[in-house]
This record gives structure tokens, C-alpha cells and sequence, in this order.
């Protein structure tokens, strides 16, 4: 039974509150800040007029185990569950479950990264800082945030990821795949891996995070295809990739990176590929960076990177060659996808072949170890 382990769920979300920003929000900014609206196909989280997330992802967490066929992309805002944004509610949904710790993403939030404008992306960003901080001081031991930062600029990301750490964040997401022009692998960034080290603040890379770019196209819940969906995972591998093969975990061994939410079995086939063209072509990337010490690339995914995941049989299947300790299973309450209110027995679902002590790792004991709080 998972409840001899201290269950975490390394990716929950809040629901922010529907007048989050209309009620917050910098002033300068009040025609632009994003706000639900009604149409016919439900209600919709809108800034400038672009429909960027739909409220159904807060209304069903627990409809696919009760009634599958009464899911629906057409929520409204009464039908949210208090416990997206209800502290006190958030933690009887988490008693209910069998959750100890439940570290907290965004919703709407996630939306938000296809706003153009970085100004006005920074501000939204601030403004769900503040209010995240409030809402996990509750009940601080079992609440733990993780801060949106926008790295658009990379100075004025790292000011905002100090003033989060100094609030009591566990942790910050940053897009999954900033702007072609200026991927993680450029110099830009180092002040960004410093700090994050420094404040040992991990860094995660959610799905559904991509930053607008012209071969890109803006994925909200109202264009994304279940094409993109089944190849979500190209995006991670191409950041990871960056930060590896440019060194970035070399020079900073202390930096914490994570996908969230894009499973695991991709990763054995990714780390033979970065082993493979770094060993065996390097004539052809002649210019590539070379790692000390006979180090290999997935040296550093082995010790650098950790992945969120919550249904993945084939990956649990494939975990020595990914790395048990990797491994942080999650929840992601409220959405419709969740495993609430049956985590605890999904849970023993998958982890059925697993030893008590992978078991007590999976289920908790990595997300524990990684965010600082076992």
C-alpha cells in the first residue's frame, strides 16, 4: 500500500482566481491583462482579444474515472473546484487523495506564454508570483510554490527568480523553448544557471510552455492538435539538448532542470542519440563543445535533469536505464487528466513491479531530495 511512503505530487496546478489580474494587475497594463470570458464554446482566459486557455481545466479533475463521457472542453467558471484556488479546500482534495506535499503550477498561467508582448508577459508573471506566495503561506508545509519567470530578458528573469526565492519558492518554470533566435545554449543566459545554482532553485520546463516563434506556431487549447500533442516532447529535447551539449552543467553541476508533464519513455532513445553524435560524428560538429574528463553528454542529463511524469508504463518499465532517482511522479490536480481523487491506487498501478524502495523514491522521496524539503 503507497501509504507506508510520503506521497508528493511533483506537478500539481492552482486554478487561479477568475479576477486575478483585472483585480491585481499593474494599472499601466489594464487593457491587455488577461480575463475570463463567456462564448458559446465555454468560457475563456483572453488577452488582447487572443483566446488562450479555456476554464474546463479547472471544472472536471475525477470525471474520467465517475462518467468519461460527460468530459467536455466547455467549462464554465461556476463550475471550477474551489480547490484550484481555496487553500483550505486544496488541502481536503489532498487528504482525500492521499497527498502529503502538492507543488503547485500555474493553469491559465501556462497559457500565458504565447502573449507576445515580454513587458506585459513579465507583469502577469509578477502579479501570479504575489498571489501564489499567499496562497502557499496557508499552509507552508504541505503548499510549495514554483514561480513563473519570464527569460525573455534574462536580467530582469533573474531580479524576479531572487525575489521568489526570498518569498519561499521552491522552485521556477521557465519557458520549455524560448525564442529560435536565442536558445539555452547561448551566453546570454549564464547569469540565469547562476543564480539558479546559487538560490538552489530548480528549474522547470513545462509542457505547453513554448515562447511564440515564426516556425513555431502559438499552441492554445483552442489550435493545439493531437499531432502536437503526441510529438510534445520535441521541445524539451531540444532545451536539454542546448544546456548539454553547450556545457551548461558542466560549469554549473549544482543546476536542477526538469521536464514536467512529457512522460519518460522518450528519454532512452534521446540519451543514446546525444551519446552516439557526440562520440561517434564529431568530425562532422568540429566546432561542438567538448567535455572534460571524458565526460559523456548523458553524464550530465543523468545528473542535472530530473522528469515529471504521471502515467508512463513504459518508462517505469524502462527506469534503470533512465534513472530511478530521475523519476518524480505527479498528480496534476485539477486538470481533467488527473489521477484525483484515485492517485494512491493508480499509483500502486504502475509501480506494481517496482521494489518498496523505488516505490518510496517514485512516489515522493526524488521530488523531496531535489526541491531541498525531505
Amino acid at each position: 500500500n503507497m501509504a507506508n511512503y510520503r506521497v508528493l505530487s511533483s506537478d500539481d496546478h492552482v486554478f487561479e482566481p477568475v479576477d486575478l489580474w483585472t483585480s491585481r494587475g499593474e494599472s499601466k497594463f489594464k487593457d491587455h491583462l488577461p480575463h475570463v470570458q463567456s462564448f458559446k464554446d465555454g468560457d475563456w482566459w483572453v488577452s488582447d482579444g487572443l483566446k488562450l486557455l479555456h476554464v474546463s481545466g479547472g471544472t472536471q479533475a475525477g470525471v474520467r474515472f465517475e462518467a468519461p463521457e460527460t468530459l467536455t472542453t466547455e467549462g464554465r467558471v461556476e463550475d471550477l473546484l474551489p480547490g484550484g484556488f481555496i487553500p483550505e479546500e486544496r488541502i481536503k482534495d489532498m487528504d482525500l487523495d492521499g497527498i502529503d506535499v502538492s507543488i503547485l503550477y500555474p493553469t491559465a498561467g501556462l497559457g500565458f506564454y504565447i502573449v507576445p508582448d515580454s513587458q506585459l508577459l513579465s507583469s502577469i508573471f509578477k502579479t501570479y508570483n504575489d498571489w501564489l506566495a499567499e496562497f502557499c503561506s496557508a499552509v507552508p508545509r504541505r503548499l510549495k510554490g514554483i514561480a513563473m519567470v519570464n527569460v525573455d530578458d534574462v536580467r530582469d528573469g533573474v531580479k524576479e527568480l531572487e525575489r521568489c526565492a526570498n518569498m519561499g519558492f521552491v522552485g521556477a518554470m521557465i519557458t520549455v523553448y524560448p525564442p529560435e533566435e536565442m536558445p539555452y545554449d547561448m551566453p546570454e543566459y549564464e547569469p540565469l544557471w547562476a543564480s539558479a545554482q546559487d538560490l538552489r532553485m530548480p528549474l522547470s520546463l513545462h509542457i505547453g510552455t513554448n515562447r511564440p516563434s515564426p516556425s513555431v506556431e502559438p499552441q492554445s487549447n483552442d489550435t493545439t492538435t493531437a499531432n502536437f500533442m503526441a510529438n510534445i516532447d520535441h521541445w524539451v529535447r531540444m532545451s536539454l539538448g542546448s544546456m548539454i551539449y553547450s556545457g551548461v552543467f558542466e560549469r554549473y553541476p549544482n543546476l536542477q532542470v526538469g521536464s514536467v508533464e512529457m512522460e519518460l519513455s522518450w528519454v532512452p532513445h534521446f540519451l543514446d542519440r546525444i551519446d552516439y553524435n557526440y562520440t561517434n560524428r564529431e568530425q562532422e560538429f568540429s566546432q561542438a563543445y567538448r567535455f572534460k574528463e571524458g565526460a559523456l553528454p548523458s553524464d550530465f542529463f543523468h545528473r542535472n535533469v530530473f522528469l515529471g511524469f504521471q502515467e508512463d508504463a513504459l518508462g517505469i518499465e524502462m527506469r534503470y536505464r533512465i534513472g530511478v532517482d530521475k523519476l518524480q511522479w505527479g498528480a496534476d490536480y485539477p486538470h481533467p487528466e488527473s489521477t484525483f481523487p484515485r492517485s494512491l491506487q493508480i499509483l500502486e498501478e504502475i509501480l506494481v513491479d517496482c521494489t518498496e524502495e523505488e516505490k518510496a523514491k517514485i512516489a515522493g522521496g526524488n521530488a523531496a531530495r531535489v526541491y531541498g524539503f525531505e
